[in-house]
């Protein structure tokens, strides 16, 4: 958890609020841009085409953030039918879906990436806290990746598969998403997804580590 790793006291929430948000914000913007480049203008329509955080904000999702490090936003609107620069619908989705993980992803290494330059040169004044406010953000980052990479729906895990399933499946999941997401929101209470996080968010940070000090051997 955020709390056990960066302490609790009004600094780490002055840091962890505004990081949440721009965590979320990129995460369902790149959803809509991706969207928006195969020719679906549902996002921008409904005003989500946007960096405007107070636009994808779930206060339920970004709470859950704040205290435990995962949670989610409001999904951004699509409309696979519209996505006309892809003929395969299924794999329209699927790369719509995976641009808020993947996005994520770029953000966290981008941010650790400063992070650390900022840590090797900078011991005082402004810098270390500009530094921890990165870290928190890029662990955050990583964290909603990890979340949303689950195969489970509603998350973007399982629209990511789309192109291995049949119709009839993703028909039936569709049909039932809302009952699946009540299912969902039991497991997230219950910590029975903690451990599967836990696993995806440490390989993601161990893939940057290793890309990182690679990068820094040069």
């Amino acid at each position: 958890m955020l709390l056990t790793i960066f302490g609790n006291s009004w600094q780490y929430y002055a840091m962890v609020i505004p990081a949440v948000l721009l965590c979320i914000t990129f995460h369902e913007y790149c959803h809509g841009l991706v969207a928006y480049w195969l020719g679906d203008q549902t996002a921008k329509e409904a005003g989500r085409l946007t960096l405007n955080p107070l636009k994808h904000l779930d206060p339920i999702g970004a709470l859950c953030m704040v205290v435990a490090g995962v949670g989610w936003a409001k999904p951004v609107p699509i409309d696979p039918r519209r996505m006309c620069k892809i003929k395969n619908r299924k794999v329209a989705v699927s790369l719509t879906a995976l641009a808020g993980p993947v996005s994520n992803m770029i953000l966290a290494f981008f941010l650790f990436f400063i992070y650390l330059e900022i840590t090797i040169h900078f011991t005082n004044g402004f810098m270390p806290a500009l530094g921890e406010f990165l870290h928190i953000t890029a662990y955050l980052s990583v964290g909603l990746a990890a979340f949303n990479l689950l195969p489970i729906p509603p998350l973007d895990g399982s629209k990511i598969l789309f192109p291995l399933l049949p119709n009839k499946l993703i028909g039936t999941v569709a049909k039932y998403e809302r009952y699946l997401s009540l299912a969902f929101l039991a497991l997230i209470m219950l910590g029975v997804l903690d451990k599967p996080i836990e696993y995806i968010r440490n390989g993601i940070l161990s893939g940057m580590s290793a890309a990182m000090s690679w990068i820094f051997s040069l």
